[in-house]
């Protein structure tokens, strides 16, 4: 449908998972990308495959926590495209530990990646979107059941994703008169490469506190953030959308 076409889109964490699906819908849809991530040969695997089916994509290889690469990965969406339409904050590590066996290790490292990184990527977004000549954006935070609801074994990685609920929200106030619009989804159990390496006695159990009785697919949370990036989500500001079969309806 190219609901994205000729729209510059920054994609971050998008080697693998959610930002690996998310990317290639963008591709389908017309947009002209700026991928990310840290892993290097995954990201190289991705710009090839979507370079070879015809889409303009560079890659930027980077930690979002670091403020230097973070310029990096938006100023490279102006420098190819001339301007940031849409930035989809989706790097993230999840660990998984419960407050007693966590270290302050844990807790720093986590919210360097999922925190700090979220933070300077939109506020470097923020920053070209205003200055850009037709102002205005779209930013998609990457949030979690797990920033919504309290859960067991995420006492590092929930509270970092209660940050991206509030960056979410905050943002959205903020810039919503001069044109940027900041939503956030926030997915169930996803079907990632990392949940698929998990032994089934240990996912069953994830697939039952789903009322759908599943885990979710990448490409199902890659849907609901191209409708917030798209013009069709256009009166849509500050919202944390579930995409958790039902998980928090219960």
């Amino acid at each position: 449908m190219n609901r994205l076409e000729g729209k510059s889109a920054v994609v971050t964490g998008a080697a693998k998972g959610i930002g690996r699906a998310t990317a290639e819908l963008f591709a389908r849809e017309g947009a002209r990308l700026v991928v990310n991530d840290v892993d290097e040969a995954g990201l190289e695997d991705l710009e090839g495959r979507l370079s070879g089916e015809g889409a303009e994509v560079v890659s930027v290889v980077g930690d979002v926590s670091s403020v230097e690469d973070a310029k990096k990965i938006i100023g490279a969406a102006v420098e190819s495209f001339g301007r940031v339409d849409v930035l989809v904050a989706n790097a993230g590590v999840i660990p998984l530990n419960n407050i007693v066996d966590a270290t302050p290790e844990d807790w720093d490292h986590v919210m360097a990646v999922d925190g700090r990184g979220m933070f300077l990527t939109c506020k470097f977004a923020v920053e070209a979107m205003l200055n850009q000549e037709d102002p205005g954006g779209s930013i998609i935070c990457l949030s979690s059941i797990s920033g919504m609801a309290g859960q067991a074994e995420q006492s590092t990685y929930g509270p970092a994703k209660f940050v991206a609920t509030g960056i979410t929200k905050h943002l959205a106030v903020e810039w919503a008169a001069r044109g940027i619009r900041v939503n956030a989804v926030a997915p169930g159990t996803i079907a990632t490469e990392a949940v698929r390496d998990l032994p089934e006695d240990y996912v069953a159990p994830m697939k039952e506190a789903h009322p759908i009785g599943r885990l979710g697919e990448p490409s199902e949370v890659a849907n609901a953030i191209l409708f917030l990036a798209s013009d069709e989500a256009s009166f849509v500001t500050g919202a944390i959308l579930p995409v958790d079969g039902g998980y928090l309806a219960r």
